[in-house]
């Protein structure tokens, strides 16, 4: 994620959203009517050749069930636990590699789930994210995530960021070919707004101190306190995201990506959003499940079939989603 985006988007209180997935389960609904469904628009008409190469349709299956019982294992299935220093958040907060744990479902016997955990004093802060390799474009995205109003110890009140997102590295600052989709839950509010989910898509941006944005966003009001499923479509030049099966945003024109983006969730708290208390803090943030298709559109209750089949096959993880040639680097650092 950005940090020096979300930072500046605070101070001049704008309301950003990012990307999208599917995240299972049913707690508070949004308060904002359904989206019909639109007509396509067409993809942007100007592209690199290295961007137009990118675009060639995809193929493969990404699917992780999170059951875990090591960090290990997760980092030998290709993902990243971030703990490089730096962007978003906090300034000097440590992105700590034992943030992300994994526990057992209370809801659902036998199944475990990955958690992120983020804590802070208002002095020493900590936060987490971790990524996927760089090979995603077209297709659906979905995944099964819980989100929290609270803190699961300490007061409550500290602007927390709580997310899933897919993302490239800015090459240079405005940057044609940069690519971000970003879902992301502020329950406690921030960058002027109150509680809400908000969901973006980037065209570019120029980082501070000469500070730019270009992107396509739109927010839900409302809690989301709890398991939700979210979708996400990106494909004949639309990104299309969902929640819980409703349709709620559809961006595109120039803001649709160009280039291959990584999976990435992260928890991290906004700059100069955290209560005055020195009593430590924790939220957490589970995922049960990620799935992605390279160059289909399905439907919601197609993808949650499709995670609902391979677990009754007692599939785990499989990933046949195929490296960009030549591999490109994830650097999981923002």
């Amino acid at each position: 994620m950005l940090p020096s985006m979300r930072n500046s988007l605070n101070r001049a209180a704008l309301s950003v959203c990012w990307c999208v997935l599917i995240l299972g389960g049913a707690a508070c609904q949004a308060s904002a009517p359904p989206l019909a469904e639109p007509t396509p628009l067409p993809a942007p008409a100007e592209r690199s050749a290295e961007a137009s190469a990118a675009a060639a349709p995809a193929s493969g299956v990404l699917f992780d069930d999170f059951t875990y019982t090591d960090q290990q294992s997760l980092i030998n299935h290709g993902w990243i636990i971030r703990t490089e220093p730096g962007w978003p958040g906090v300034p000097d907060a440590v992105w700590a590699k034992n943030s992300v744990s994994f526990v057992e479902d209370a809801d659902r016997a036998g199944n475990r789930l990955l958690r992120m955990t983020s804590s802070t004093n208002g002095t020493v802060t900590r936060q987490t994210q971790f990524c996927h390799a760089r090979k995603y474009l077209a297709g659906t995205y979905a995944a099964r995530v819980r989100f929290t109003d609270r803190p699961s110890s300490g007061p409550a009140g500290d602007q927390i960021v709580q997310t899933f997102y897919l993302i490239s590295p800015l090459k240079a600052p405005l940057d044609p070919d940069y690519s971000e989709i970003d879902f992301e839950y502020l329950p406690n509010g921030g960058w002027g707004s109150t509680t809400s989910l908000h969901l973006t898509t980037w065209e570019t941006f120029s980082p501070e101190p000469h500070w730019q944005m270009d992107a396509s966003s739109d927010t839900v009001a409302g809690s989301y306190d709890g398991w939700h499923t979210l979708v996400l479509h990106v494909g004949a030049g639309q990104v299309k995201y969902y929640v819980d099966e409703v349709l709620r945003a559809t961006q595109g024109g120039k803001f649709y990506p160009e280039v291959p983006m990584s999976i990435n969730f992260n928890l991290w708290f906004i700059r100069d959003g955290l209560i005055k208390s020195a009593e430590i803090r924790e939220y957490v943030e589970d995922v049960d499940w990620v799935y992605f298709e390279g160059g289909q559109a399905l439907s919601p209750q197609e993808a949650e079939a499709k995670v609902q089949g391979l677990r009754q096959q007692a599939v785990k993880f499989q990933d046949t989603v195929p490296d960009q040639n030549p591999p490109l680097v994830s650097p999981c650092n923002f």
